[in-house]
């Protein structure tokens, strides 16, 4: 479990650089729950001034990854297999998406879990439905 300040500094750190990238902050990690916050800037905005919804996938994509990635058992890896995004409300520039990922299910071979992002002012944003498929990863 990833509970303390040194685990969550592990987990943040072991973030791919796409993460990094989209500006995406690890704030909580547990086994049951990771939450993300990210900065809508002007690089993730579409022509409307809003947050791109490719950008709201791929951080989605990513703390669904992140959580999968803290239930695996030794040796294994996780890639998305599927995945789903209901756009409800845009996220207007300067404000901030969070991403709270939990569990729907937690299985051998597949892990489901739903990710809502609201934006700053707690409204949901999206909901992002995603299957994680777990595989030996000999590279």
């Amino acid at each position: 479990m990833q509970d303390d300040a040194t685990g969550l500094q592990a987990v943040a750190e072991a973030q791919p650089d796409f993460a990094r990238h989209l500006g995406a902050r690890l704030v909580e990690s547990t086994p049951e729950r990771v939450v993300f916050d990210m900065q809508v800037t002007q690089d993730l905005a579409n022509r409307n001034g809003v947050l791109h919804g490719g950008a709201i996938m791929g951080l989605a994509d990513n703390a669904g990854g992140t959580a999968t990635f803290l239930n695996l058992p030794a040796g294994r890896s996780t890639t998305t297999v599927e995945s789903k995004t209901n756009f409800l409300r845009p996220i207007r520039l300067g404000d901030t998406a969070r991403a709270v990922c939990e569990p729907l299910h937690r299985g051998r071979t597949t892990q489901v879990w739903q990710t809502t992002v609201t934006r700053g002012d707690g409204k949901v944003a999206a909901i992002v439905t995603q299957t994680q498929l777990i595989l030996d990863w000999a590279g």
